[in-house]
């Protein structure tokens, strides 16, 4: 009884300590992913935004809006009451606002560009290796059209075959006419060729 007693000591004593270690991370699974203190951000996103502002920036609608709100502004802050203008003349605010809007529509407007860019590369690639595939398609079909037209010239065409059976229709003829010709001799010259095949016939 004491020895089992010792037995279910250790190995409860064994689980307790298997159970306070650390878990090595397992091979055949991958890593949680870190938690970071920065805010992560979509590149793409940002340059999907920046390309909508930068079409919107080069817009008509934007020039008039940006016209209207200039005129309003500097209306107002000449024809209003002194205690409700808040930018008079020179219109330092004004100004201030006009060149962040600047300082921020450039960045914009050459991520836009440097995005368009970077389509294009891709797009001429893509033309340049269909082109590819088009000029080694049309160089295959080249040299197979030749093949055919070299294959062709040994085949017996239908002319050819026509001219053929017309030349052996005459020779037929020809040798016809004369087999009439030797059968319808003097019988003693008959005589003088045994029966049997002509030796034209041969």
């Amino acid at each position: 009884m004491a020895g089992e007693r010792d037995a279910v000591r250790e190995r409860t004593l064994a689980g307790a300590t298997a159970a306070g270690r650390p878990r090595a991370p397992r091979l055949d699974q991958p890593r949680p992913p870190r938690r970071r203190i920065l805010p992560e951000w979509d590149p793409d996103a940002f340059g999907r935004l920046s390309e909508r502002i930068a079409r919107f920036l080069g817009t008509g609608r934007f020039i008039v809006w940006m016209t209207v709100v200039i005129i309003l502004w500097v209306l107002w802050n000449v024809s209003a009451p002194k205690e409700l203008r808040f930018d008079e003349y020179p219109f330092i605010f004004l100004t201030l606002a006009l060149s962040l809007q600047a300082s921020y529509a450039a960045p914009l407007i050459l991520l836009a560009q440097n995005r368009q860019d970077d389509r294009d590369r891709v797009n001429l690639e893509q033309d340049r290796k269909q082109n590819e595939r088009s000029i080694a398609d049309t160089e295959y079909l080249t040299r197979e059209v030749a093949a055919l037209r070299i294959g062709l010239g040994e085949v017996a065409t239908r002319d050819w075959i026509r001219s053929e059976l017309e030349d052996l229709v005459k020779e037929l003829e020809i040798r016809q006419n004369g087999h009439k010709e030797h059968h319808g001799t003097h019988p003693a010259m008959r005589a003088e060729h045994p029966p049997g095949r002509d030796a034209d016939d041969r």
